[in-house]
């Protein structure tokens, strides 16, 4: 028995639920958001995260 690859297992399931008359670059962008999510969790189960004060400071500083 082959096991399916998990990534390729979300990206089937997230081409399932979208409707049939998607465009390719409505998949593309469902793709991308769906890649930026799951970096997210694992950025946060890593502890890569920052407090809201750091990111009040941290956009200050952009802001001066």
């Amino acid at each position: 028995m082959t096991t399916i690859n998990p990534l390729k297992e979300i990206v089937i399931s997230l081409i399932k639920k979208l409707p049939d008359d998607i465009t390719l670059d409505d998949i593309i962008y469902h793709l991308y958001v769906k890649q930026k999510l799951i970096k997210a969790k694992e950025d946060i189960a890593q502890g890569r995260t920052y407090s809201h004060e750091q990111v009040k400071d941290m956009a200050e500083k952009w802001l001066k």
